[in-house]
């Protein structure tokens, strides 16, 4: 489980710089760094309570 949370941020923070780079997506692209950091916090105090 932990390697597929880090690939998806992996994924979603490629696709931010994607849009960022190609201006496409606007907000889209925004929600998804968020989604990123979130699953990235939520996966590091995760893994510090085991």
């Amino acid at each position: 489980m932990f390697s597929i949370l880090w690939g998806i941020v992996v994924l979603l923070v490629a696709f931010w710089v994607l849009g960022l780079v190609l201006h496409i997506a606007g907000s889209l692209i925004h929600i998804a760094l968020v989604l990123a950091i979130a699953l990235a916090i939520y996966n590091f105090f995760k893994a510090r309570d085991v």
